[in-house]
């Protein structure tokens, strides 16, 4: 096998054409083969195989320096800078993270996994390698869902200011995460259809030159490409219209399904783990169809992740027009959700929290300052979230919670969620945002008739004395079970309150808790610092009650264990419960 001989881009440059095809098919054999134990991003990483080899064939890494965009497409890439053996052995499966790393080698220059951003990092290095006068090529790979986001749009428009050698090579597989939207995507079909030859063409109108590969799954033309373009002088891009899921034929077929796809059985495709259980997604799919029918001004909104809300194709074509997915464009879909709202609309911003953070200075200016009565839901904002540290959902709280005007809400769960959902779209008094707790969905059985226009109004759950304890949204399970411990160790009966509210006080019940209270404690599913707690224990501050604050410390995690993390930062009832004794 030629990929047991790659230790690094150097080997890659001893083997002809001819091996480099065999190479090719040994790389895709074992991603499968990963894939299908490990799961992991799937369509982009096989379409880019062939991409892969020809630049590093070509160019001269990490003297060249390839930046990749998202770096859901950088499988390959490890592969052939050292890394082998993680896609090759079992065992080290998980010497790697899913995404570009400088601590893992040389050849990654940054960690990267939210998307439109190569562009202007390239350029950032292309820069500094000019104001210190040293050469080489520097290359930026970007895909054309990512093309969408204002960052990359941004980075084209710098690149051509830029001057000097800077390769973008911009990976079309006519595909972001699901089906692409937005208007440059007509240029790049008539692009592909003209084999690059249509006077209309993006990216020269950006001021930038251009080279066409139509195989961009050919390597021998990814070469001839590459090789042109090498130490060239001015910006210029690489379209290369590649196949998304390349070699596999069900994500040749099903491409958004298999954008990323956990283990699975190769002979047919089918998931090893099967659930069916109603979670968020769904749940959220199913009313917001509900109310488009009864309310045309219902619209569903959504930035290139669909199912974050649970619209699956067959369910945005029965949403139709009040449906609506801006492509990979946070920024933007926040801003419509604004415009909609302020012309008599009832918009719904669904979002995973890790990408809520791109959106906040629109969250701010185009819908808080306006007071526009938009709805966003923040799903997987949670210690039971993703866990790669670039794609962490951990600082919604304090970033959402201290704008003003906006009610940010805490359900625990389906039925208050429901409840908030609609209170959110009946209201046009407010901003309103909803973040969902982590783990499993918990359902109640029973209707939530809470009036939510009272706002910062708590809901006492279990009365007591002597210790209050506060669970936010997914920790008022943890609140319960607090209690129950307590209650069995010390004799304590503690006052069990679910707050429902993140971005306020009720500074009534707060108040009340004095008088027969010494303790108060706060659990939030998210950094402490500037988080639901702090907010707690500064109103208590010049009294003689004491405020002890769960969550989590402020750090970036990666690739963690939940179990691990809860205890290390005192969140497990047992903990929690010591350090009540403690205080009382």
């Amino acid at each position: 096998m030629y990929i047991e001989t790659i230790n690094n881009p150097s080997d890659v440059k001893k083997l002809n054409v001819e091996q480099l095809t065999v190479l090719a098919d040994e790389m895709r054999h074992a991603l499968l083969i990963r894939a299908s134990k490990h799961g992991g991003h799937f369509g982009p990483n096989f379409g880019i195989v062939e991409a892969t080899i020809a630049m590093h064939y070509v160019f001269e890494s990490p003297k060249d320096k390839i930046v990749y965009d998202v770096s859901h497409q950088s499988y390959p890439h490890k592969m052939l800078t050292g890394r082998k053996d993680a896609y090759l052995y079992e065992e080290h499966y998980d010497d790697v993270s899913g995404y570009s790393n400088p601590n893992e080698s040389e050849h990654d220059f940054f960690t990267v996994g939210h998307t439109s951003t190569s562009i202007s990092l390239a350029c950032g290095l292309a820069k500094a390698r000019d104001l210190k006068g040293e050469k080489g090529n520097v290359i930026a790979v970007i895909g054309d869902g990512s093309l969408s986001g204002g960052e990359a749009l941004e980075g084209l428009d710098y690149a051509a200011e830029l001057g000097g050698n800077m390769i973008i090579v911009a990976n079309d597989n006519d595909m972001s995460i699901a089906e692409n939207h937005g208007g440059m995507y007509r240029n790049l079909k008539l692009l592909r259809d003209t084999n690059g030859q249509a006077e209309c063409n993006f990216f020269k109108a950006m001021g930038l030159d251009y080279v066409y590969v139509k195989e961009g799954n050919n390597i021998a033309d990814l070469i001839a490409a590459f090789e042109q373009v090498k130490d060239s002088e001015r910006p210029v891009v690489v379209h290369i219209n590649t196949l998304k899921g390349k070699g596999y034929a069900p994500a040749e077929k099903n491409k958004e399904q298999w954008h990323y796809n956990g283990p699975f059985h190769i002979e047919t495709g089918e998931p090893l783990v099967t659930v069916e259980e109603e979670d968020y997604s769904s749940v959220t799919a199913e009313y917001l169809l509900k109310k488009m029918k009864e309310d045309s001004r219902v619209v569903g909104i959504t930035a290139g992740t669909p199912t974050v809300m649970g619209f699956t194709a067959e369910k945005r074509k029965e949403a139709g027009r009040q449906f609506v997915d801006v492509g990979i464009a946070e920024e933007t879909a926040v801003a419509l959700a604004s415009g909609i709202a302020a012309n008599g609309g009832k918009p719904v911003f669904g979002v995973y929290s890790t990408f809520v953070q791109r959106t906040f200075d629109q969250i701010s200016q185009d819908v808080c300052i306006n007071n526009s009565p938009a709805t966003i839901v923040t799903f997987w904002g949670s210690v039971y979230g993703m866990n790669d540290v670039t794609h962490l959902g951990l600082q919604d709280i304090p970033m959402m919670a201290n704008i003003p005007n906006l009610v940010y809400l805490a359900p625990t769960t389906k039925e208050e969620y429901l409840a908030m959902l609609d209170w959110s779209l009946e209201q046009d008094n407010y901003p309103v945002a909803i973040k969902l707790p982590g783990g499993p969905m918990l359902s109640a059985g029973k209707e939530v008739h809470k009036d939510f226009s009272k706002l910062n109004t708590y809901e006492v759950t279990k009365q007591g004395s002597k210790v209050a304890i506060l669970g936010l949204g997914t920790f008022y399970g943890l609140g319960q079970e607090v209690a129950e411990k307590l209650a069995e160790k010390t004799g304590v009966e503690a006052t069990v309150i679910n707050p429902y509210y993140i971005t306020g006080l009720d500074t009534e019940l707060l108040e009340k808790l004095k008088k027969d209270h010494s303790a108060v404690i706060t659990l939030e599913d998210g950094i402490l610092d500037g988080g639901f707690g702090e907010k707690i224990a500064r109103f208590y501050g010049a009294s003689d009650v004491k405020v002890l604050n769960f969550g989590l410390k402020k750090e970036f995690l990666d690739r963690y264990d939940v179990a691990d993390v809860l205890k290390e930062n005192h969140l497990t009832a047992e903990q929690i419960v010591k350090d009540i004794e403690e205080i009382v």
